[in-house]
Parts: C-alpha cells; sequence; structure tokens
C-alpha cells in the first residue's frame, strides 16, 4: 500500500527557504573564513619598522584575526638572512598587548604572532619571484583562499621604484584578489619632483592601490576632525564659516632639535617636512565643505581637492622662518661642511594662508611648526569672534557660560600641558556630541589652556588611545582611501608650497637660540596678507664679521630708464608702491573726472601686486574704476589659463567693482575661440571707444617678456605695432597661440603707462632692451611711448642689476 503525499503547507515552505538561506550564509562564512591576506614590510629592520609598524601590524592582527581573517607577516629588507631575521627577531621583542588584556593571553597572542612572521632578503628580482612562490605554496599547503596582499613601503623614495617594478612583474595576487601598497613620506621635494615620483609609481601600479600615509590623518584628535563636524552639524551649520570664526591655527612645537637627522633636514626643512603635509591635511579637514555623508571615502577627497582650488597664492611676504642657532654647527659636524657653511635651511616657520571662498574669505589660517622650541604639543584651534558686551563687571559674569568669554573649539592633538588627544569646547558655544569611543575628561586642578582653565571647557579623551600607524594599518585592511594621500592631493599640495619654498631658497632665517630662551624672538603678526615678526631683527643674523644686509636696508631706488622715470626696489617694496601710485592715480582720476579706467595685463608678474591691491588698499575707488585687459589667451574666461580668471582669482572676488564696470575681453563668441568673422576685436574696440574718453586709458600697466614683447604683441608680429586699429588679434610663439591685445597705438595713447618688470630671468633682456632705439618689429616694448602721458619703469634689484 502506498504512502499518502506529503501536504506541503505554505508556512513550511517558507522555514525550509529559511533554513536553507541560514545554511547557505553559513557556507558564506566558511569560506570568508578561508580568506587570507599576506602583509609585506620592506624596511622592516628600520627604525620606523622598530618603532611602530610592527606594533601596529601586531594590533591589526589582535583586532582582525578574530573576526575570521588570517594572515602572514613577512618582514623584508637588503640585509643577509641571518643577520635579518636577528634583527628582525629583536624589534618583535617590544611588541606590547592592550592593558585590559591578560597576561597569559598577551603571550599566547604574541606567540602566534611570531609563528606567522618571517624574513626575507628582497634584493634582487629572483628575490621578489621567490617571495610570491613562498606565499602561493603557503596558500596552497593551507588550503586558503587569497584576500590580498599589502606591501608597506618603508624605505627611502629613491629605493621606490625598483622595488614597484619587481611587485608589478613578480608578486601580484591572482586574479581575483587585491594588493594594497602602502608609502611612507617624503613624496617629492617639490611639485616637479612629486609629478616624476607619481609618474614613475603610476606606471606600476593604478591610483586605488596606492595608500600614501601620512600619520597625522591617523592621529585621533586628527580623525576625530570630520566626524565631530558631523555630529554637530546643527550647531556649528551657522557659526563655521567666515562671519564667525576669527582665525584658525594649526600648531605643531617641538623641543627636540635635528641633531642627528642633518642630512635629512638639510634637504627638507620645516615646511617640507610638516607645513606641506600634515598641517595642510588638517587645514582641509577643518576648511573643507562638510559631504552629506562623511564615511564616502570620495566624497571627502573630492571636498579636500576643492580646498586646495581655493587656496590663495602664497608669496614670500606670507611666511617668516627662522633657524636654532646650533643648527648649522650640527650640519658642519654631521656632513663635513667647511668651517664657512652657513645653512639656509629653516628650522622653525610660521605661514600666513587664505582660502578665497565664500565661507572663508578674509580669514587668517596660521600654520606654525618648528624644532627646539619651548614645548611639545599640536593642535588645531578655531578660535570665534566675541560679539558679545557684557553690561557687568567680570566678577558678575556667569563661571565658564558668560558670552564674553573666549570661544574656541581645539582639536588637540597631543602632548603638551593636556599629554592626551582631546577635544575641547568653550562651554559658552555649545555642548558637543561625541560618539561613544571618547569620554569626558578631567585634566590637573588648576590647568589653564589657550587662556582659559580647563573647566570652561566641554573637554574629551578617546576612551583608549591608539597609535596613528595602529589606526591608518586597519584602514588600509579594509580599503578606506579617505585618511591617504591620492595622487591629485598631493600634486595640489605642492602647488600650493612650491612657490613660496623657491622664494625663501635664499632668505636667512632668523637665529633663536632655542627652548625657553627664546622668549618673544619668533613672534610674530600678520596684517594685510603678511606676516612678520613683531620684534625687530637682531643685528647678527648670520655668524660672520657685522650684521647681514637685509632688503629693508636697500632704499627704493629712483632713476631713468630709456630716458623714462625707474623705480626700483626689492620685489615686495617695489610690489607695494607700485600699489600705492595706482591707487593715487585712481584718486586722482576720480576726484577730476568721476571715473578710472585701468587696464591690467595678465601673466604671473602682476599676481602679487593684485593680492596688494586686494587686500592692503581700502581706501582705493573701486566703485568708480572700469577695469580693462589689456591682453588675453584665446580660450573660455573660466580657464585656468585665461587672463582674466587670473585677474578674478586675486583681485576681482575680493574687491567690490560694480559688475558693469568689468570689461573682459570677448574671445569666446558663437561658441568659437577667437574667429575672425566674430570680429571680438572690433567689439572690444568699439566698447572702448564708447566709454574711454578718446580712447585714452588712465593708466595701462604692462609687462616684459624675455623676447622683448609686451601685451601679446610679440617681434615681427603683423599686426598692432603700428596702424589705426586699437585691438588684434596676434600669434604667440607659446601656447596657447592665439592671443587678443590692446595695440601699440592704444596703449601709447594713454595717460600713465606702467611697466613691472620682475626676476632674474629678466636681467639679460632688461639689459638688451636699455640700448636699443626705437625697433617695436624687434622689440615691441621699445615701441611704448606715450603721446602726452608719462611713462613708468618699475624693475625689482633682481631684473635690474644686470
Amino acid at each position: 500500500m502506498l504512502a499518502e503525499p506529503f501536504n506541503w503547507q505554505p508556512s513550511m515552505w517558507k522555514m525550509l527557504i529559511v533554513v536553507m538561506c541560514v545554511a547557505l550564509l553559513g557556507c558564506l562564512q566558511a569560506q570568508e573564513l578561508q580568506e587570507h591576506v599576506s602583509i609585506i614590510l620592506l624596511g622592516a629592520t628600520g627604525d620606523l619598522a622598530k618603532k611602530y609598524l610592527w606594533q601596529g601590524l601586531f594590533q591589526l592582527y589582535l583586532d582582525e584575526a578574530g573576526r575570521g581573517h588570517s594572515f602572514s607577516f613577512h618582514g623584508a629588507a637588503l640585509t643577509a638572512p641571518k643577520q635579518g631575521q636577528e634583527l628582525m627577531a629583536k624589534a618583535l621583542e617590544s611588541l606590547s598587548c592592550p592593558k585590559d588584556m591578560a597576561p597569559s593571553h598577551c603571550a599566547e597572542e604574541k606567540d602566534q604572532f611570531l609563528q606567522l612572521s618571517r624574513y626575507h632578503q628582497l634584493k634582487t628580482a629572483e628575490d621578489y619571484q621567490a617571495l610570491n612562490k613562498d606565499i602561493e605554496a603557503q596558500l596552497q599547503h593551507a588550503g586558503l583562499r587569497e584576500a590580498g596582499r599589502i606591501f608597506y613601503f618603508s624605505v627611502p623614495p629613491f629605493a621606490y621604484a625598483d622595488i614597484a617594478r619587481n611587485i608589478n612583474s613578480s608578486c601580484r595576487p591572482g586574479p581575483g584578489a587585491w594588493l594594497r601598497v602602502v608609502l611612507e613620506k617624503p613624496f617629492g621635494h617639490d611639485h616637479f619632483s612629486a609629478q616624476q615620483l607619481a609618474t614613475e609609481l603610476g606606471s606600476f601600479f593604478q591610483e586605488e592601490e596606492m595608500y600614501r600615509v601620512d600619520h597625522y590623518l591617523g592621529k585621533q584628535a586628527v580623525a576625530q576632525i570630520l566626524p565631530f563636524r558631523d555630529q554637530n552639524r546643527k550647531a556649528l551649520d551657522s557659526l563655521w564659516n567666515r562671519h564667525h570664526v576669527e582665525r584658525v591655527e594649526i600648531i605643531m612645537k617641538e623641543t627636540v632639535d635635528a641633531e642627528g637627522r642633518t642630512s635629512f633636514y638639510e634637504e627638507y626643512g620645516v615646511i617640507r617636512d610638516v607645513l606641506q603635509n600634515h598641517l595642510t591635511e588638517v587645514l582641509t579637514l577643518v576648511a573643507m565643505e562638510l559631504p552629506l555623508n562623511v564615511s564616502s571615502a570620495e566624497a571627502v577627497l573630492r571636498h579636500k581637492l576643492q580646498v586646495f582650488q581655493a587656496l590663495r597664492g602664497l608669496q614670500r611676504g606670507s611666511a617668516v622662518v627662522g633657524q636654532y642657532q646650533s643648527y648649522s654647527e650640527q650640519v658642519r659636524r654631521e656632513l663635513q661642511k667647511p668651517d664657512s657653511f652657513h645653512s639656509l635651511t629653516p628650522t622653525f616657520a610660521a605661514v600666513l594662508v587664505h582660502i578665497d571662498n565664500l565661507r572663508w574669505e578674509g580669514v587668517p589660517f596660521i600654520l606654525m611648526s618648528g624644532k627646539a622650541l619651548d614645548e611639545r604639543v599640536g593642535y588645531a584651534r578655531i578660535l570665534f569672534k566675541n560679539q558679545a558686551c557684557c553690561v557687568q563687571s567680570e566678577k558678575h559674569w556667569a563661571a565658564a557660560q558668560s558670552q564674553c568669554l573666549p570661544r574656541q573649539l581645539i582639536f588637540h592633538i597631543g602632548h603638551g600641558d593636556l599629554g592626551s588627544p582631546a577635544v575641547l569646547v568653550s562651554r559658552n558655544l555649545f555642548r558637543p556630541s561625541l560618539p561613544s569611543s571618547w569620554k569626558e575628561m578631567e585634566g590637573p586642578p588648576g590647568l589653564h589652556l589657550f587662556g582659559s582653565p580647563l573647566s570652561d571647557y566641554y573637554a574629551y579623551s578617546p576612551v583608549q588611545e591608539r597609535d596613528a600607524h595602529s589606526v591608518l594599518l586597519s584602514h588600509i585592511f579594509h580599503g578606506r582611501k579617505d585618511s591617504f594621500i591620492t595622487t591629485e592631493n598631493l600634486l595640489a599640495s605642492w602647488s600650493f608650497w612650491t612657490p613660496l619654498l623657491e622664494s625663501l631658497a635664499h632668505k636667512a632665517p632668523r637665529l633663536y637660540p632655542g627652548g625657553a630662551e627664546n622668549g618673544r624672538l619668533l613672534d610674530f603678526e600678520f596684517s594685510s596678507g603678511r606676516l612678520f615678526f613683531s620684534q625687530q631683527q637682531p643685528e647678527q643674523l648670520v655668524p660672520g664679521p657685522g650684521p647681514a644686509p637685509m632688503p629693508s636696508d636697500f632704499q627704493v631706488l629712483r632713476a631713468k630708464y630709456r630716458e623714462s622715470p625707474l623705480v626700483s626696489a626689492w620685489s615686495e617694496e617695489l610690489i607695494s608702491k607700485l600699489a600705492n601710485d595706482i591707487e593715487a592715480t585712481a584718486v586722482r582720476a576720480v576726484r577730476r573726472f568721476g571715473q578710472f579706467h585701468l587696464a591690467l595685463s595678465g601673466g604671473s608678474s602682476p599676481v602679487a601686486l593684485f593680492q596688494q591691491l586686494a587686500t592692503a588698499h581700502y581706501g582705493f575707488p573701486w566703485a568708480h574704476t572700469h577695469l580693462w585687459l589689456v591682453d588675453e589667451r584665446c580660450v573660455p574666461l573660466s580657464d585656468p589659463e585665461s587672463n582674466f580668471q587670473g585677474l578674478q582669482a586675486h583681485l576681482l572676488q575680493h574687491v567690490r567693482v560694480p559688475y558693469y564696470n568689468i570689461h573682459p575681453m570677448p574671445v569666446h563668441l558663437q561658441q568659437r575661440l577667437c574667429a575672425e568673422e566674430d570680429q571680438g576685436a572690433q567689439i572690444y574696440a568699439r566698447e572702448i571707444s564708447a566709454l574711454v574718453a578718446n580712447s585714452s586709458f588712465d593708466l595701462v600697466l604692462l609687462g616684459m617678456g624675455a623676447d622683448g614683447h609686451t601685451a601679446s604683441l610679440f617681434p615681427q608680429s603683423p599686426t598692432g605695432l603700428d596702424g589705426e586699429q586699437l585691438v588684434v588679434l596676434t600669434t604667440s610663439p607659446s601656447q596657447p597661440h592665439r592671443r587678443m591685445s590692446l595695440s601699440l597705438p592704444l596703449i601709447n595713447r594713454a595717460k600713465k603707462v606702467a611697466v613691472l618688470v620682475m626676476g632674474r630671468m629678466k636681467r639679460e633682456i632688461t639689459a638688451l632692451v636699455s640700448r636699443v632705439g626705437y625697433e617695436p618689429k624687434k622689440w615691441p616694448i621699445s615701441g611704448v611711448l606715450p603721446h602726452s602721458g608719462q611713462l613708468v619703469w618699475y624693475m625689482d634689484y633682481d631684473a635690474f642689476l644686470a
């Protein structure tokens, strides 16, 4: 007799599906347990590895091994196997466990970690091939599936290329597994070298495979900046802007000097060592627009890049530099320099940074770092404007709550009197929200920080302090890119810092004794976009007989050049003098005619002038000023190559010129660039004729090229050097080739023409033009001779002393 068929109910089907899903999930988890990560530490016997990296890798093992991940750790160096194994074993002896771990458990975990760690000599291509075979054999023997490989470059940058080549050719993991390559700074010496290194590494690795480490981004207070801003959006939204922030200070002070490291320090100095990377990264975290999702690495990195794009260019007056007195002697001893050698490398620097966007326009960001200072401390301090006026005397103010007390937010990175990472918020600001991994803290009684007792702050510190490298190693393991430096952001940072570094290369730093003896010697102030020491320059700047001459020792020189007045000075004084003269001319023109017509050239030379006019000339009659362009490249006005874009970035966005008084050249018409049939030159000429009386500008600012060109009028130019045309299309020998320019006849109608010539690159042409007559076909600048106006030459000493 056959059994009756089983009657499956819908509820039973659902139960069966659930059981199958749980079983499948269990299988997947079991499969995940078999995934293996190989970590190869290159430079495994070096100082960084011994101090931080092995401990960080051990912490990673403790955090992740219990979550189903299996590991192998491969220390590698150039040292022979036996000696290398001994050195590595010695480095591993100092591993420590978390304080709350039982000693027996700690010993067990350390023993397991040591069993998973082995040493390899990596010197030849064959060594890398052998390493790869060793990893593959280990995977096969244990029946493990490879998740990925991490190569940590704890080696000098000059070794990167050979290592990268060998990894790419012999040590990449198999299909389906990831590769992560970790790179330690320095990432270049300037923009050019950083670009070279990036191009070289980019030929071996994809961008998503490279993790450039700035260990500051792993410090707990720094890593808390974005989460803090995110969790406190409601309180900060109305405060985090130029209307409420007085200034931002980003500081790293050290008590130690550079002894024992002068070979590195002579090449890099404090700006490259600290400001270009650590402090700049903190600046971007403070200043960036907050993404909707701060966990999105792509959004965070994109918003950081936007900060770089808004940074105002630095000039020599943006910084002050110093050097502790015994540094040169240390260099002479360690690098076997002659007794006459005196280093110009700064060991102290303070830099004034401005961000030209709507949120931060006008807010000073001060970045400062130095060695041999009075304390070791690091912090980012946001000082808010105090707009309160308290009627009662201070003794009646509510303790810590009065709106007349200082209002500040501090991300205390470490050390100092507090001795640990912390977040401090003035109690008269708001009560902050922090994650559970941070706790309210109590400091020593009577402790004062930033002018206020600790009791005036809501103060928080991490529940468990962690080393920066262990934090970053965890992020690398989990593929979190937001804590690392992308190629694009790296090059943007070097683009910002390189011009300042070049301008300071030959500047003698202020000497200071070091430590508490520095007194007020390094105190500085800022005004009108410039930074300067509070105390006068000491007489003896560098060792030797007599005081060293400084730029301020040279007066502005007045003379003749090509039979016209010449003003010559050091570049900063020259720019200041020219800006003053332009303002005086503007004021006279407005007083007489009600308006001032100013035609400006593009290029790099006028940038410092534009910045000076924007930040230090509050009496300038901008409301009555018409701004014209002397010449323009045939590119869209928004293009970085555009002269108008340079004018916009460095001047227009900082001053109040009525938009109808701004006259860009019409190079982009009918969606075409400088097409003859669009008659852009004729349109601009008609606009000038309509608005400028007799087509005679009140002042025209020109430059002089190394070939003797001026405006966009080049030697042998077929148009613009004579004739009736006011505005012409020309061809430049350099890209972009097509240009629009005022003609010489129009320039010579001006009431005043100022020619600005700066830099050593102009010495040869300056000497040559001083000897030639009127030959505009050969040297267009020689054709600048205003008919009834005045010609004045403004040359810095670098150009003039030919």
